[in-house]
């Protein structure tokens, strides 16, 4: 048995379960996408909660306390369910709600496994194409072609329409939605979004099925610019100095930056390697271990804003959530980058 298989097999049932837990609660969140539900309010940060996201959660909730009573879990909506402290679960059971409020089909369901404060497994699922990704500490990150590697998924992969995204897909008309007062807000009343102006397809080419996956495009990493993606955690106040000038030198520096409001599809799409980076800011604690473990177990490394060693984890202030991740090929130039912003705000 080669060391990778030995480590899949030692969390083989907690993979099993995380994975079955992740796509169910996927199906609902697709089939369920165009509904009509309520939207609220929660943190001073105007941050969105949604009967979707609670709906979720009890699905991968109930599965995870069935299989693994013992375990500590921390989920976005619940909070921490008490449990042995060594062994914690990560749930995001919708990661883009703010998508969804305004009906763009871009979010994600994220579960990861943390022992002794480190990722050892993590999931992400994509409900609306129904493509799901998973890595175990030592056995590397796996999709629906098999393997990543260091140049993303392995040859041999089902292609498909391109994948759903702020890019791809726009906001869908909003409805009116049954909730009290100033908590609740539009939802979608409709799944299908209008055609890309470049896009040569006719508009009413229908919605592509769950089964029917996107592409993995390899962008190579000798590109002369790199598209990145972003993520900052809610605690991050609008005037915050190295924030800005973090965003205003990949704005002006990279191709492209992804501020995509679901950071684990940022993940997925770092470990798959169509994106060529990750530029984190105080992330959130919850989803950030499982995208991260897919990203470092398919060859990306992890850096401090200024360059230093960088440890995945959930434990801490969210300050200690800042990092730089790439693969080795264009790390180096991400980080003279985020160093030079570090060192002009502190200036």
């Amino acid at each position: 048995m080669d060391r990778a298989t030995e480590e899949q097999s030692g969390y083989a049932e907690e993979l099993k379960v995380a994975l079955a837990a992740a796509e169910e609660a996927g199906r609902m969140l697709r089939a369920r996408f165009g509904d009509t539900w309520r939207v609220g309010v929660k943190g001073e940060d105007g941050d969105v909660v949604t009967d979707l996201d609670l709906a979720a959660e009890r699905i991968v909730l109930g599965r995870l306390r069935e299989a693994f009573p013992e375990d500590r879990v921390w989920s976005e909506e619940a909070g921490v369910l008490a449990g042995a402290a060594d062994r914690t679960w990560l749930v995001d059971p919708l990661d883009g709600s703010n998508n969804v409020a305004i009906g763009l089909p871009t979010y994600a369901v994220g579960i990861g496994l943390c022992v002794a404060g480190a990722p050892v497994l993590g999931v992400v699922h994509e409900p609306h194409t129904g493509a799901t990704w998973h890595a175990v500490r030592g056995g590397g990150t796996h999709g629906r072609g098999g393997p990543l590697g260091g140049e993303g998924e392995e040859p041999g992969a089902a292609a498909g329409p391109p994948a759903s995204g702020p890019a791809a897909a726009g906001p869908a008309a909003a409805g009116p939605v049954p909730g009290p007062g100033p908590a609740s807000a539009p939802g979608p009343a409709s799944t299908s979004a209008p055609a890309s102006a470049v896009d040569p397809l006719p508009a009413t080419r229908p919605v592509p099925a769950a089964e029917t996956l996107p592409p993995d495009i390899v962008v190579p990493a000798s590109a002369p610019r790199l598209v990145v993606a972003w993520t900052q955690g809610h605690s991050v106040r609008k005037d915050d100095a190295l924030a800005e000038a973090l965003r205003i030198a990949l704005e002006r520096r990279t191709r492209r930056v992804l501020a995509l409001w679901a950071p684990l599809l940022g993940w997925s799409m770092l470990a798959r390697g169509t994106i060529d980076g990750f530029v984190g800011y105080c992330a959130e604690a919850v989803d950030f271990p499982p995208g991260a473990l897919l990203a470092l177990e398919a060859g990306c490394e992890f850096r401090t804003l200024e360059g230093g060693p960088f440890r995945i984890g959930f434990t801490g202030p969210d300050t200690t959530r800042c990092f730089v991740a790439g693969r080795p090929g264009v790390l180096d130039r991400l980080v003279a980058l985020t160093r030079e912003a570090v060192a002009a705000a502190v200036v």
